[in-house]
């Protein structure tokens, strides 16, 4: 029977457990620092936006849902590229690495140009799908407009950051963030308080910053390019196959996202209170899953890595140690989320019936991230090893799998709100953490087998 991602790997010829944690290490800290400063774009505008009013913080939710959305539909712009790259760098084909980054890039800018495209001038249909209130629709349209303009640059960032994972670099990524938040924050405040712009104001700090990100990681990516001998002219072939290549990771991706829009149009059903606490829970979640992140970040770009060297039991060895700390972080993070719960809110609302619902919510979105941790590393695992088609199809299962738990929720709308909107927002979250827990279960199942260990540069 295969070896459980739980059980250590036995110590084979040229395995050295001390050097793994090394690299792993060296991965996965700059690659938490990246991935918990990227949300902190959100958390900032929620922060800020939350002040204006219930109307502004629940439109902001809508928007961001859908702009979460529209980029995470196309994350497979940094996954696909990062397996592709670190197999080819553990082949030892340095410019073949780059030149698969670069293809990756050109890619990211048709999709993104198509992308605001599709926003911009379908703004206004898409936030009404939510059926939210006017006042909620029109904060939500000026936000949605806005952020559009920025998707282009959103999307060269998932690849450039990409390519520099697949390269073994989690740390320029993680100066750009931590350059791009800081510069999100000053801008967000000048043009929403200062110039007095609004919502909108937020929506432009953003679109600057990220432009700014995208620049700053460009310049890094070409001249590693030039160095290697890698061409920076776009090749149509290898730009299709790069699209061909991400659609199964773009099939496991849209199934995501319909569990992700299907909760928030659950929540919308229940009023803009709850909405708005949903919005706030949401965007914490989103924090503390990129924080989880970072070790699956990190088995991407090793795993990749080992595979194309043809090292499939340094592969398992990997996958055993991450899983480990992977949970460790998921039960501290767990804990300080609930330890935190009756004080967070204050942070994000002045409305007193949203902080009561949030403090509640709180509460079970920390008893999930055990799960979610778990969850997460697998996720990444089976990613860096070019697993796309089965998670391709695991996502369709498990998105079905939801369906029925959704179903239960809406049955039992009118008790939950009669019980208020802490009830049905923690009601709302309780459902989500059945659809975490199948997702896990599945993913479980797959990484015992062998079948994903496929060595060799493809």
């Amino acid at each position: 029977m295969p070896a459980s991602p739980m059980t250590p790997a036995p110590h084979a010829d040229g395995i050295d457990p001390a050097r793994i944690r090394r690299e792993v290490l060296g991965l996965a800290v700059p690659a938490l620092l990246t991935l918990v400063a990227e949300p902190l774009f959100l958390l900032a505008d929620t922060a800020i936006v939350g002040h204006l009013g219930t109307a502004p913080l629940a439109g902001l939710g809508i928007a961001s849902s859908v702009l979460a959305t529209a980029v995470g539909l196309f994350v497979f712009l940094a996954y696909a590229t990062t397996a592709l790259v670190s197999r080819r760098l553990g082949a030892g084909a340095h410019d073949l690495a780059l030149a698969a980054g670069l293809d990756g890039l050109w890619l990211s800018l048709v999709l993104g140009t198509v992308t605001a495209l599709v926003l911009g001038l379908g703004a206004g249909p898409i936030v009404e799908s939510f059926g939210a209130t006017p006042t909620v629709n029109a904060q939500a349209l000026v936000y949605l407009r806005i952020s559009a303009l920025g998707v282009p640059a959103m999307f060269a960032v998932l690849a450039l950051t990409g390519v520099l994972r697949g390269l073994q670099d989690t740390r320029t990524p993680l100066v750009a963030a931590v350059a791009g938040f800081g510069a999100n924050v000053v801008l967000n405040l000048l043009f929403v308080y200062g110039f007095g712009l609004g919502i909108g104001g937020s929506a432009w700090g953003t679109v600057i910053a990220q432009t700014g990100m995208a620049l700053g990681l460009g310049t890094v990516v070409v001249r590693g390019a030039r160095r290697h001998g890698a061409s920076l002219r776009p090749h149509p072939r290898s730009v299709l196959r790069a699209a061909g290549d991400g659609i199964p990771l773009l099939v496991r991706t849209l199934a995501l996202r319909a569990v992700i829009l299907l909760t928030t149009w659950v929540a919308v059903r229940f009023g803009d209170v709850t909405l708005a606490a949903h919005q706030v829970a949401w965007t914490l979640w989103t924090f503390l899953t990129f924080a989880l992140d970072a070790l699956a970040i990190a088995g991407q770009a090793l795993i990749g890595k080992a595979l194309g060297a043809g090292d499939s039991s340094g592969a398992r060895t990997l996958t055993a140690l991450m899983t480990r700390w992977s949970m460790f972080f998921g039960v501290l993070l767990g804990v300080a989320i609930a330890a935190l719960s009756p004080v967070l809110p204050w942070l994000f609302t002045p409305d007193p019936d949203v902080r009561a619902a949030l403090t509640i919510g709180l509460l079970v979105l920390a008893a999930g991230q055990p799960l979610s941790a778990y969850a997460f590393l697998l996720d990444g695992v089976l990613i860096g090893a070019g697993d796309a088609r089965w998670l391709a199809g695991a996502g369709v299962v498990v998105l079905i799998a939801y369906l029925p738990v959704v179903g239960v929720i809406l049955a039992a709308q009118e008790p939950l709100q009669a019980a208020g909107p802490g009830v049905a927002l923690a009601a709302i979250w309780a459902g989500f953490l059945v659809f975490m827990a199948i997702r896990t279960l599945v993913l479980a199942l797959r990484a015992r087998s062998d079948t994903w260990l496929v060595t060799g540069m493809r």
